[in-house]
């Protein structure tokens, strides 16, 4: 028999009002009826960062040398977290610089000699063509030019290639850092200096983005027809600490149905249909507010609704 995870929610209000409001007549007479308070949906979601948390991974195999930031530390974009040993990177720069350096004084040293054969070869043509000179010995003085021409023409090849060896040799010196890509807080690390590390070690430091905070709410797929983008939402703790309720608003609403990851039920979660709903909060959340904290919230709530709604099951 299959399950209906969510039911809406203003039936389930309506009854408990009702069944409230029996109780009081019974006991009180003609006493008010309460007011009541109608939503449109109601979903469970958590709180998160656009884009979620980074999980950094050091670029390159190598043992640590150094650790410059520690969990809780506020960093900027471009700052280094951590350093591997820079030994070998730096022996290959060393060695790429030095064949530039050899690659430029040999093309400077044929520059020198093509500009004597030039003047020769032209010398010689000229004297040829006055009849005060051979012609064989223009020809040569031309050939040997040319010769020194490709072979300058070589020289600057092996110039470039020596530049871009050099390029390559400080981008691996530079890849032997971690920098943070974005100013954020560090929630994890996981290396000590002297291991030895990878790539595929896993992540080495875990940030919090410093990006606004949002919502991610399960909406049940008997939900989505009544939610659209810019609702008005409530959302309030999950977890029973007495927090006050915020204001915020539909954001996007998903398009891939999938299980839902915060039903704790496994009955329910494996008959439950959601799409994700981001939500943006109307005003910055204070910082008790935690990425990962779960939250119930109400769609097109009156905001100064008193009685938070859980979804039902």
């Amino acid at each position: 028999m299959t399950l209906r995870p969510l039911f809406p929610l203003s039936l389930a209000l309506t009854v408990s009002l009702l069944a409230a409001c029996s109780h009081d007549d019974a006991g009180k007479g003609s006493a008010p009826a309460p007011a009541s308070v109608n939503y449109a949906a109601v979903a469970r979601g958590r709180v998160d960062v656009e884009g979620g948390l980074l999980k950094l991974s050091m670029p390159r195999e190598g043992v640590v040398a150094e650790i410059k930031v520690h969990e809780g530390d506020h960093v900027k974009k471009g700052q280094v977290l951590a350093m591997l040993d820079t030994k070998p990177s730096q022996l290959a720069v060393n060695a790429a610089e030095a064949e530039q350096k050899q690659a430029q004084a040999q093309g400077r040293l044929l520059e020198v000699r093509l500009k004597a054969a030039q003047q020769r070869a032209g010398r010689l043509a000229q004297a040829a063509s006055a009849g005060a000179g051979d012609g064989q010995s223009a020809d040569d003085a031309r050939d040997a030019a040319q010769q020194l021409q490709g072979e300058l023409d070589n020289a600057r090849a092996a110039e470039a290639m020596a530049v871009q060896k050099l390029d390559a040799a400080r981008y691996e010196l530079a890849q032997r850092s971690l920098l943070a890509p974005v100013d954020a807080q560090v929630v994890e690390r996981s290396i000590q200096p002297g291991a030895a590390v990878s790539p595929q070690s896993g992540p080495a430091f875990v940030l919090l983005p410093e990006g606004a905070r949002i919502v991610r709410a399960e909406l049940n797929e008997s939900f989505v027809g009544a939610v659209r983008e810019g609702m008005h939402a409530t959302v309030v703790d999950d977890s029973g600490s007495g927090a006050p309720s915020l204001n915020a608003h539909v954001q996007r609403i998903g398009t891939v149905f999938g299980p839902s990851a915060l039903e704790e039920d496994p009955m329910i979660r494996a008959n439950t249909r959601t799409v994700e709903c981001v939500l943006a909060f109307d005003q910055p959340p204070p910082a008790s507010l935690r990425i990962g904290q779960r939250v119930i919230v109400q769609f097109g709530a009156a905001a100064n609704a008193s009685a938070p709604a859980k979804p039902g099951s």
